[in-house]
């Protein structure tokens, strides 16, 4: 006796079987349009790519090799190991032109932070006109050799319209790039009011991001504005400060055009900044290895400042929540 199975075979409904051939071809377009955006972001990052590789990454790696050689562009490198770096500690002069880079880079971050937040904090609370925040920024627009033979011929000892004031007014006059006691302050002033206004108008783009509501309520408690400023504006642009000071150290420290065109060094290396320096041994003195020691000293004191500023004052985290 033969028993017929009950069972009827199993179907897919009808819905079912579209909705999984689908899938596949869903899967494959979203993959290709990966793919699309992919190679559409290769084409659009390649230039910037190019020019690190060529213009950054090359010539870095190519410093760091040279500076283990001595190398005067007209013979071959010659391998000498660490010579370069134990005449670099022996050297009074590298660490005179340090001594003077710190004391200009303590001048002008002082100076430039301090007057950049003033600046900030007052357009954003007595006026937010662009005309205004153009007329801030105009000084930024000049390159340092300009603004350098500007400030030249206006603090001219002689000819100076500057000194021609002070003294107008009955004082002497001021050898504010010849003398030794004044050049360093000078020269970290005129870079003051070049990049003031910039980094003036970074510390305004970040107090935009702070709500009105908090000053709001801190006026309705009763606050100061001096109060305000210290609990509510300080704190919450925390972050963009502490980029913007990394931003100025590390551009303090490669100061060079603004020295070369006013002092070239002088009086008597009172200006002799270590950008100065290394400029002076390679092209000078054509110790291009010597030089590349130096500069690859200064990038590691440089990447060690950069990482204690961003740990020290919590570069990567917000207050705002």
């Amino acid at each position: 006796m033969t028993i017929a199975s009950s069972s009827p075979p199993s179907r897919l409904p009808a819905g079912g079987a579209t909705e999984a051939r689908s899938k596949p071809r869903k899967r494959r377009t979203e993959v290709g349009e990966r793919r699309g955006d992919g190679r559409l972001a290769a084409v659009f990052i390649a230039p910037a790519l190019l020019g690190f590789l060529v213009f950054l990454l090359w010539p870095t790696l190519r410093g760091i090799y040279l500076s283990f050689t001595r190398f005067n562009l007209l013979t071959p490198a010659e391998w000498v190991g660490l010579d370069n770096y134990v005449r670099m500690v022996n050297d009074p002069i590298f660490w005179d032109s340090l001594t003077v880079t710190v004391e200009y880079v303590v001048i002008n971050i002082g100076v430039q932070t301090v007057a950049a937040l003033a600046i900030a904090v007052l357009l954003q609370r007595l006026t937010q006109s662009a005309m205004l925040r153009g007329i801030v920024l105009t000084p930024y627009l000049m390159s340092n050799v300009v603004a350098g033979l500007v400030w030249l011929w206006i603090l001219d000892t002689q000819l100076g319209i500057g000194n021609e004031i002070i003294s107008a007014l009955g004082a002497d006059r001021i050898p504010f790039l010849a003398d030794e006691t004044w050049a360093i302050p000078t020269i970290a002033l005129i870079n003051v009011w070049r990049h003031v206004g910039y980094t003036a108008l970074l510390l305004f783009a970040g107090l935009q991001a702070i709500p009105n509501d908090m000053y709001e309520a801190a006026r309705v408690d009763g606050a100061s504005e001096w109060r305000m400023f210290w609990r509510i504006t300080m704190p919450l642009l925390r972050p963009v400060l502490a980029v913007v000071l990394i931003m100025t150290v590390i551009g303090s420290f490669q100061v060079f055009d603004t020295v070369a065109v006013t002092t070239a060094g002088g009086p008597a290396n009172a200006t002799n900044v270590l950008q100065y320096y290394i400029y002076g041994s390679a092209f000078g003195r054509f110790q291009f290895g010597y030089a590349s020691a130096m500069s690859v000293a200064l990038l590691i004191v440089l990447s060690a400042i950069t990482i204690l500023q961003y740990r020290l004052t919590r570069a990567g985290r917000t207050d705002l929540g």
